[in-house]
């Protein structure tokens, strides 16, 4: 066989391969974005408040995994990053309060196709720069007309303040190329400590309007004749609404 046409199957195989991994990840990224918005549509309907804000997802170029392996001094082989590096593809969700952060991850443990493989808890105890979130690391089943495979998915869960901190310790630590002068430090670690007393005083302000509301809703207040659902308003009739109270009395 000709040299040149052997490299260049060569080449083509294995970047198939790459391609069919990384695709994987892609799809485990897209399989939990789809969870997460169906559970966040779910207490929009129900409860007419959710405990997501934002979401948003990240894959590891293949210049970023291969500078893990090296720094790891891992294989540098397929089979081996795939055990060996459960980052690759990252989901951040944004919450409005530290509750919200626990309610999800317990949603995330109640689905059973989905295991949790391991947690770091950076809320209860914060990396020594200030730096808090829930970490998450699960497996996710990712179905293709040829297989099913379970992947890795980095899930972080944090607040707004929180997410606002780290945003912009990671700007300062890389314009010093990873050397932050002291007096920095300083002012970022005065500043998590800030962020962390906003959070608990919003869950407590969360708490006291929740409360509130729950004393002002009465039956025979309009919104319980309304069902909003796919952008649509449906009515619904008073006669339904007194039946199904009559059979969830009986």
């Amino acid at each position: 066989m000709d040299k040149s046409l052997h490299t260049y199957n060569a080449l083509k195989q294995l970047k198939q391969s790459l391609t069919e991994f990384m695709m994987m990840y892609k799809f485990a990224l897209d399989e939990i974005e789809t969870r997460m918005s169906i559970l966040q549509e779910e207490f929009e309907l129900l409860h007419e408040y959710s405990p997501i804000e934002h979401i948003k997802t990240r894959l590891k170029s293949p210049e970023s995994i291969f500078d893990k392996v090296m720094r790891k001094k891992l294989n540098a082989n397929l089979a081996s990053i795939k055990t060996h590096i459960q980052d690759i593809a990252g989901l951040r969700i944004t919450c409005s309060f530290i509750s919200d952060i626990y309610k999800l991850e317990e949603m995330l443990r109640q689905q059973t196709d989905m295991k949790v493989l391991e947690v770091k808890d950076y809320i209860k105890t914060p990396k020594e720069n200030g730096y808090r979130s829930l970490h998450l690391i699960v497996e996710v089943p990712v179905y293709t007309s040829q297989k099913r495979e379970n992947v890795c998915v980095e899930i972080q869960i944090r607040t707004i303040a929180m997410d606002f901190w780290a945003s912009l310790e990671h700007k300062i630590f890389y314009k010093y190329e990873k050397s932050i002068p002291v007096h920095l430090t300083n002012e970022l670690a005065i500043a998590a400590q800030t962020a962390a007393e906003l959070d608990a005083k919003m869950e407590n302000l969360q708490v006291e309007v929740q409360e509130v509301k729950e004393q002002q809703l009465t039956k025979t207040d309009s919104k319980w004749q309304q069902l909003q659902m796919n952008n649509q308003s449906f009515a619904i009739p008073q006669k339904l609404l007194e039946q199904l109270q009559d059979l969830s009395d009986s």
